[in-house]
């Protein structure tokens, strides 16, 4: 800490519980390419020195960004729970449209939402603040168009469903609890800007505490709904799209009230309406960059299903899946952190600094997600009983083990990875990569080993394996190659050409 005070920087902003501003966020990013700079130090000294930054950085990132993941993540999984005493049809029910249809829009509206973070991210390492403001409410009014043609697949989700071979039951039930879901798709479109507009300054803090604090009146409120007043499956959806759209409220009440977001946030901009191609551009290749990736082992359990004994099959995959996942929102808060920071420090000029970023995130996340995966190895044989008391159940969890520690450590470098890209701008060039090693290579390998080689759930995991390390290959050598020198000038062009323009049109590439 002594040697952030004498570089003149205060020390209560680099406390973890408070985020950086403007002034102390642009002192430590200076700090850093300034140590990475200075030939006067040994190289020892200067990584030393630099980590220490970097860390401190890191931390107050990546710790409350994993937190709200992981609460959003609760508040959608506590509504399957109270729908699952209702009965078994309303857990199927829930959990279809929760995990099915309502993941198409989250899939969207996040990847969506992710042009912000590299354009608000930009913009502020170039403390270019009042551009800010209007790249989130240019995404917002996209998004909001976006979630029409949602909506009317939420509309006729029960004719979907039993087109895709759901038991008209269970279709009719999904359908309402989906109909309740409507206000949730233009609570995302609001919600993931707004995130991103917060995230790109580092002010994840009171993110986290909004979520904890809806999650809280989201369980009192679904209760009263369901025990109380009786309104069954789209009662509980209700109170769902409305705890997602408390969510919205309060963060936005945060940035109109917040002292740190008065040069980022001046008001309501006729200039959002402007340059919306160029800005839908970039949103749809982040679009199809992240649901590509989020639909990805979706896939993996409808493949599943149709192997022989699909019961165990299905139920040993979804014990895996559901443990990734949660280790994943890990993952998760390193992409977060690493898109900020690779975002403002190319923002910033700072090429050192965004380099020296990636590598420190990218480390910190596999060294995670190897000491997760030996610990899954390690209790391979009791991870199921926390879903399940069946013993063949755990045996097939057990086998598919080896699998998911590989997934486990994959899912350690690739997602931040793909933070690297968002905060540099590359997702079209991500997207295609994505299409190339999931869909043409890993699904069709995983389908040709489960089933002609009669290899099952791991022959079909294997598979989309091979397409996952192609694809972090890939991603891994394309960064390493990456001439930063390049990227600061892109970024610096890019903004540039957004604030000479008297319309305000953003040009992207």
């Amino acid at each position: 800490m002594d040697s952030f005070q004498s570089s003149g920087v205060n020390e209560p902003l680099l406390q973890p519980k408070s985020p950086p501003s403007p002034v102390a966020a642009e002192q430590v990013s200076s700090l850093l390419e300034e140590t990475l700079s200075d030939t006067t130090l040994s190289w020892w000294s200067r990584l030393r020195k630099a980590t220490v930054i970097e860390y401190k950085y890191l931390y107050q990132l990546a710790a409350p960004a994993i937190i709200v993941y992981l609460l959003n993540n609760v508040i959608s999984m506590s509504t399957q729970i109270f729908c699952g005493h209702l009965g078994n049809l309303e857990l199927a029910a829930s959990s279809l449209s929760n995990n099915g249809i309502q993941l198409l829009a989250y899939g969207i509206m996040l990847g969506m939402g992710s042009a912000v973070e590299t354009l608000c991210g930009q913009a502020y390492g170039a403390h270019k603040y009042d551009m800010l403001g209007v790249y989130m409410q240019r995404s917002t009014i996209l998004l909001m168009i976006t979630g029409i043609p949602i909506m009317f697949v939420y509309i006729f989700s029960e004719p979907l469903l039993i087109l895709l071979g759901e038991s008209k039951r269970v279709a009719s039930a999904a359908a309402l609890f989906t109909y309740g879901l409507i206000p949730q798709i233009f609570a995302y479109a609001a919600n993931f800007p707004i995130q991103k507009f917060l995230q790109s300054q580092s002010i994840v803090n009171p993110s986290a505490y909004i979520s904890a604090a809806t999650l809280l009146v989201h369980i009192l409120f679904t209760w009263l709904a369901l025990y109380v007043f009786d309104w069954g499956l789209f009662g509980a959806a209700l109170v769902l799209s409305l705890s997602w759209w408390i969510i919205v409220v309060a963060q936005f009440v945060y940035i109109v009230m917040a002292e740190r977001c008065k040069k980022t946030w001046t008001g309501f901009n006729l200039m959002a309406f402007s340059g919306l191609w160029g800005f839908f551009k970039l949103s749809a290749a982040s679009a199809v960059m992240l649901a590509l990736e989020t639909w990805y082992f979706q896939i993996l359990i409808l493949i599943a299903g149709l192997l022989p004994d699909p019961e165990v099959t299905l139920d040993s995959l979804s014990i895996c899946c559901t443990i990734l996942g949660w280790i994943f929102m890990v993952a998760v808060g390193f992409n977060a952190s690493a898109s900020v920071r690779v975002s403002n420090e190319v923002g910033a000029g700072h090429p050192k600094s965004a380099a020296f970023c990636v590598v420190v995130v990218t480390a910190t996340s596999f060294i995670i997600a190897v000491v997760f995966a030996i610990v899954t190895v390690i209790l391979r044989h009791q991870l199921s009983y926390i879903f399940t008391s069946g013993e063949v159940v755990s045996d097939a969890v057990s086998d598919l083990t080896p699998l998911l520690a590989i997934a486990i450590v994959l899912n350690g470098v690739q997602p931040v990875l793909s933070g690297v890209a968002v905060g540099c701008g590359w997702q079209s060039f991500v997207a295609y990569v994505n299409v190339g090693c999931y869909y043409v290579v890993g699904i069709p390998l995983g389908a040709f080993l489960g089933f002609k080689y009669n290899l099952g759930a791991k022959g079909i995991w294997a598979g989309m394996l091979g397409g996952t390390t192609m694809q972090t290959i890939i991603l891994l050598w394309f960064t390493i190659r990456t001439d930063w020198n390049k990227e600061v000038e892109k970024a610096r062009s890019r903004l540039d050409q957004w604030h000479n323009t008297k319309e305000g049109q953003l040009m992207v590439e």
